[in-house]
């Protein structure tokens, strides 16, 4: 059942079970169910949209070079406002969001494990990452657990708020089907998180992190990434939430079990992730 499905079962006028109470039962983060999408203008969704291209076309452009590529369209804007832009958006490697942008110092940061490793079998190393998906009047997130070996989509979440909780489901879940020797992500705050870290040790899985600033330590999921967007999202223009999941839903299936890659002797990632 989706967030938004278990948000409809919600009782806000039942007193003999609080809003806490029935949020806990549905699995839910309190806190989001209060969350009104806020008023954004069609000048700032265009300019959110054409960073997301420039970003998704160069990974390792930060603030200053996306200013200036903007600034040689005609979009004047100033390097703060691309940087609020980028944080809400959830694009930088460091900064994943809006109020969960700076990790804590307590937060624990693991070193890169992947660094001239050949990944040689499904289920060596597994990489998690959250992207930006533009809605026609706004803007969802990603989430995607990738498996390194075989490109193949262990598990993914789309909501419309950067909260934990899809991350955790999309961990949880891939965890039903199977568990990687390595887990790699960036250095974002819902990956250094106590809540992520435990339940990764719980599993019992080497925890890997990019190094500062190094989105590319993360290029399979980079690929993958520009492979939805270039697919799927750029060529659709999803009108809600709803139409997003399930233009999603469709591209990722269709990812995992009929599209060909090169790079795997033109199988599909199903094909290699559960081969004999």
């Amino acid at each position: 059942m989706s967030r938004e499905e278990r948000i409809k079962l919600i009782d806000w006028e039942r007193k003999e079970l609080s809003i806490k109470e029935q949020a806990k039962l549905l699995k839910l983060n309190r806190t989001s169910l209060y969350y009104k999408e806020k008023e954004v203008s069609e000048e700032e969704i265009k300019i959110k949209n054409r960073i997301d291209e420039i970003y998704t076309k160069y990974p390792f452009y930060g603030s200053r070079k996306i200013r200036k590529q903007l600034g040689r369209e005609g979009i004047r804007i100033n390097r703060k406002c691309v940087q609020r832009h980028m944080r809400e958006m959830g694009i930088s490697a460091i900064y994943p969001g809006p109020n969960l942008s700076k990790r804590q110092a307590q937060e624990a940061v693991y070193p890169y494990l992947l660094r001239n490793r050949v990944i040689s079998k499904p289920n060596e190393a597994w990489g998690i990452d959250i992207t930006y998906i533009r809605l026609r009047s706004g803007w969802m997130y990603l989430v995607a657990i990738l498996d390194w070996y075989s490109r193949y989509v262990v598990s993914w979440e789309l909501e419309q708020t950067l909260e934990i909780d899809f991350v955790i489901s999309a961990v949880s879940k891939a965890f039903e089907k199977a568990r990687p020797e390595i887990f790699n992500s960036d250095q974002g705050s819902h990956f250094t998180s106590s809540l992520y870290i435990t339940l990764l040790k719980e599993a019992e899985v080497k925890i890997s992190m990019d190094g500062k600033g190094r989105a590319l330590d993360n290029v399979f999921t980079e690929r993958f990434w520009r492979s939805v967007k270039y697919e799927e999202v750029y060529l659709n223009d999803y009108s809600s939430p709803k139409e997003a999941r399930l233009g999603l839903t469709r591209y990722l299936h269709f990812y995992n079990f009929e599209r060909p890659h090169q790079s795997l002797d033109y199988l599909t990632p199903s094909e290699v992730y559960f081969q004999p």
